[in-house]
């Protein structure tokens, strides 16, 4: 049988003949959605013997469903659900799919990926380019782990993730990261988001406070936020998190925990400085409050040595390290990963296997064989050499084509590149003539925890090639044209350095 049966409760001893209660369930079935426009009906032999009746009877309730227009019949093809309904057919949503019970405020959505019309060049994310990715070498690893190991990859396994792959990751955050990283002390996460909401729910309570940078990542604000934080923004400057603003906020406000981006901040790029990284250390550990540090693309660093993780400094013993292989490897493999000192990793562990105790073992163990016989390495080091070289593309190509309407730096590492606009022009406008150029980017209002219009943008370039960039930039500037011809003439403005967002200046997926 290629469908699954269709259940019909009929009662022989009810009110209704029983062809008129099954008639009566189909077209509740149709009403409520439950079966769909043109979805085949099972054959009246094939319902009659699942539903223990008469086939006289199925037929006697299908013609009742014909003569309503419910549902049509082909000669010899079978029974099927009307292309076109009357219009009471499409009732109001029943009362019965209302629940009594009052539902909780809802966390503000935080806005999607928007997948453009086919042609359009996405500028706007800073998307790992999934073209690049070893798909043959995952499958065969894949392939071989089910083979030699199926049934330890099928069965009950650790909430913290398979082993080997614990071990790898450890074995990576030793050498890139210098962290004191064990496997005892590492969990896998299905996303970089679970990371959050797992350290979140370990670390709060229901009006704690923390702390987060003014321009940084809506989704793991909403994640603190379902956690019951109380989130407050502080201002990031040319080197990440303001840390003067911090302790000035901690002389007259208890905070519970300081989440962050330190190593590429998110959305501007900058990184902040070693001695500003052991001051928030020292910070945290005289006020004892929890570091939260997403170092969510460490791999791409292209000017000099990249700055050593909060975690791995002196202060470590409040720092909450979080990461994803989501920009190393692929958005559809978002495995992330936590390392805490290990009486905190003990609390994390337990919540892990009360809340979600499966691990997705067989994926795991699949790119662990990718770290061990060096693939992961290879993949990254070819990612490396590839977006450093799109960033420079990216950076000509802006130079080239929108001159001084845009002022940024290069930046040293990441995904994307942090601009400031003109402040003589429209970005909701440019943006919006730029989708109809086929080209999509957008302002920096959502990444402002306020939502205020930024006169900034985030343009990726990991997810394009160099054609593709050079392409996108001219599309971008066919678009500023018309959006300038419309409006008075302006002078513009030279445009403040990019990044620079501190006191007494207006504040400015990663991939989104």
């Amino acid at each position: 049988m290629r469908r699954w049966a269709l259940t019909i409760a009929l009662d022989p001893q009810g009110e209704l003949p029983i062809f008129l209660q099954l008639a009566n369930a189909i077209a509740d079935d149709i009403r409520c959605g439950r079966l769909k426009v043109g979805e085949p009906l099972p054959g009246t032999r094939e319902l009659a013997e699942q539903l223990c009746v008469n086939r006289n009877t199925v037929v006697a309730g299908y013609e009742e469903l014909a003569a309503e227009g419910l549902v049509h019949t082909r000669i010899g093809g079978g029974t099927f659900v009307a292309s076109s309904l009357p219009p009471a057919t499409r009732a109001a949503p029943s009362a019965q799919d209302t629940p009594t019970y009052p539902l909780t405020e809802s966390i503000q959505a935080v806005p999607a990926v928007k997948i453009p019309p086919l042609g359009t060049l996405m500028i706007a994310y800073s998307l790992p380019d999934t073209r690049l990715f070893p798909a043959e070498a995952l499958t065969r690893a894949f392939r071989r782990a089910i083979v030699q190991r199926g049934r330890s990859l099928i069965g009950y396994a650790d909430p913290c993730g398979h082993m080997r792959l614990r071990e790898e990751l450890a074995k990576m955050l030793r050498s890139t990261r210098a962290l004191p990283a064990t496997a005892d002390c590492l969990m896998v996460t299905r996303s970089l988001e679970q990371g959050i909401d797992l350290v979140a729910r370990m670390l709060l309570k229901p009006g704690d406070v923390v702390a987060v940078e003014v321009l940084g990542y809506p989704p793991a604000w909403s994640v603190l936020r379902l956690a019951g934080a109380q989130l407050m923004p502080l201002p990031v400057d040319d080197d990440g998190l303001n840390v003067d603003a911090l302790e000035d906020a901690l002389k007259h406000q208890r905070i519970r925990a300081v989440f962050l981006t330190p190593h590429h901040q998110f959305p501007t790029t900058c990184v902040m400085s070693t001695a500003k990284r052991e001051r928030l250390a020292a910070l945290a550990l005289s006020h004892q409050f929890a570091i939260i540090e997403d170092d969510y693309d460490h791999e791409f660093h292209y000017a000099g040595k990249p700055v050593l993780p909060i975690a791995a400094g002196p202060g470590r013993a409040n720092v909450i390290y979080i990461g994803s292989l989501s920009n190393m490897l692929a958005p559809g493999i978002s495995t992330g990963f936590i390392h805490a000192p290990p009486s905190v990793f003990g609390q994390l562990a337990g919540l892990r296997a009360a809340s979600d105790p499966r691990s997705d073992v067989a994926i795991e163990c699949a790119i662990a064989e990718l770290f061990e016989d060096g693939e992961v390495l290879r993949h990254v080091r070819r990612l490396q050499q590839t977006y450093a070289a799109r960033r420079d593309a990216l950076a000509e190509a802006l130079r080239r084509h929108l001159g001084s309407a845009l002022d940024f730096r290069i930046p040293d590492g990441g995904m994307g590149l942090w601009a400031h606009v003109d402040e003589a022009i429209a970005i909701d406008c440019w943006s919006m003539e730029g989708e109809r150029e086929g080209v999509q980017f957008f302002g920096a209002k959502r990444y402002d925890f306020h939502q205020r219009e930024q006169p900034y943008l985030r343009l990726g370039f990991s997810y394009l090639n160099e054609t593709q960039l050079d392409e996108a930039v001219q599309r971008m500037a066919r678009a500023l044209a018309r959006v300038n011809t419309r409006r008075s003439p302006r002078k513009m403005s030279r445009a403040a350095p990019a990044g620079t967002i501190g006191h007494g200046q207006r504040p400015g997926v990663r991939s989104a």
